[in-house]
């Protein structure tokens, strides 16, 4: 019998190859914060790749020793990161999507220096300019992207956005997309749960989806 959450995430794959051509690849992290990982585990002795953590330490304390188990696995910050935890996030990530300040790029750099480690990055943007969310404006965009990809010579790849649940969720999405290939950037993080489809339209590489796969969260 197949497990449920293997059945979920072939649902949201067959949704992808309907949405999608061939010629655009998308990838799908399951963000298994909260999760247990006897909950994860399923997906990931299925063969599945990208998972997406929000939180440092629960990240180490999960996926240290099954990382080293599945040495294929990539695992995804997609949580706001604080400077003072950059030096952990090295120990574990290999992606971080919330690259937004000059603080915190200037950590990243110093922490590649010391371990010699390379990750790859998004630049997260606020494209509601909500108070509440993290993110750099589109009219600091280019600048701060500059600065990380020649000052930094950080592995910037593309942009990540959590739009405003306001019903327009596909301008932001084209916004940012738009915003993205004007700077020469091919990939774009955006597309959970509630909107992923409408992220396709508009060329995304990586959805996070969590709760569609893993099912509701206890907290």
């Amino acid at each position: 019998m197949t497990n449920i959450v293997i059945n979920n995430y072939r649902t949201i794959e067959q949704d992808i190859k309907n949405h999608k051509s061939e010629a655009n690849s998308c990838n799908v992290i399951a963000v298994s914060k909260t999760f247990s990982l006897e909950k994860i585990l399923p997906l990931v002795q299925d063969g599945h790749v990208h998972f997406g953590e929000n939180k440092v330490q629960e990240a180490l304390l999960k996926w240290t020793d099954t990382k080293k188990d599945f040495p294929k696995i990539k695992l995804h910050m997609i949580g706001k990161l604080q400077t003072n935890k950059v030096k952990k996030a090295f120990q574990i990530f290999d992606y971080i999507h919330s690259l937004d300040n000059k603080k915190l790029a200037d950590t990243i750099k110093s922490n590649e220096e010391i371990t010699k480690k390379k990750l790859k990055y998004f630049i997260q943007v606020n494209t509601g300019q909500e108070i509440q969310k993290s993110g750099i404006s589109f009219s600091e965009l280019e600048n701060f992207f500059l600065y990380c990809k020649n000052d930094l010579k950080l592995d910037v790849i593309g942009l990540m956005a959590i739009p405003p649940n306001d019903g327009n969720e596909e301008s932001h999405f084209k916004n940012l997309y738009q915003s993205g290939i004007s700077l020469g950037l091919k990939d774009f993080s955006m597309g959970m749960s509630s909107d992923y489809k409408k992220a396709l339209k508009y060329n995304t590489t990586f959805l996070r989806i969590g709760s569609l796969i893993f099912g509701k969260r206890n907290q």
